[in-house]
């Protein structure tokens, strides 16, 4: 089992820094898809509960997962071409959400003046002063963001599939699971059909 990437697949901490994020992602989207669908409940509540420190680890992830690619970046497949671009532009538009959309959290968190201690670890003291300046972002685009982030995930999704069940280019293969009994190297450069 390789840690790091190479043309052909992402490493073990790539990978587990993707799919972890996904979960993640799937839990603070479904908690605040239920509370718009049925409002407030035990259901949401215990969802809604976990929305900061799940959020506060989505960051720590995202910083973690940027740096960790950035390491790699020279050993990852790359796509040439117009394509290649679109898909690079896409990533970084991944990238730069998933940074934004918690850090505007964070920064309206500790303007509200309140202590931040996700999953019961203290992480930001609390002043007691509400600073306004440092909320108003938070409340103006964080929500926003938030669902551009899904939209954003949710064609990423779509053009995984795309690439595994129109253009079979072996894109899935280097992020997911290997198919039992594949040793074969996975297509580097293929071009769509």
């Amino acid at each position: 089992m390789q840690w790091r990437d190479t043309p052909a697949r992402y490493g073990l901490v790539s990978r587990a820094l993707h799919w972890s994020m996904a979960l993640l992602f799937l839990w603070q989207f479904a908690g605040m898809g239920i509370r718009l669908a049925i409002g407030r409940s035990p259901v949401t509540a215990f969802m809604v509960g976990s929305h900061a420190s799940v959020g506060t680890l989505l960051f720590a992830l995202a910083l973690a997962r940027g740096a960790w690619g950035l390491v790699n970046l020279r050993r990852r497949h790359h796509e040439a071409g117009p394509l290649g671009r679109v898909a690079r532009l896409g990533h970084l538009a991944l990238y730069g959400l998933m940074l934004t959309v918690p850090a505007l959290a964070l920064l309206r968190h500790y303007g509200s003046g309140r202590a931040l201690a996700p999953f019961g670890l203290p992480l930001l003291p609390g002043s007691g002063e509400r600073i306004e300046a440092l909320m108003l972002p938070g409340d103006l685009a964080h929500g926003l963001l938030a669902w551009v982030l899904l939209a954003a995930v949710a064609g990423h999704v779509g053009m995984v599939l795309v690439h595994h069940f129109v253009w079979r280019d072996g894109t899935w293969p280097r992020m997911g699971a290997r198919q039992a009994g594949s040793h074969a190297p996975v297509a580097t450069g293929a071009a769509p059909r």
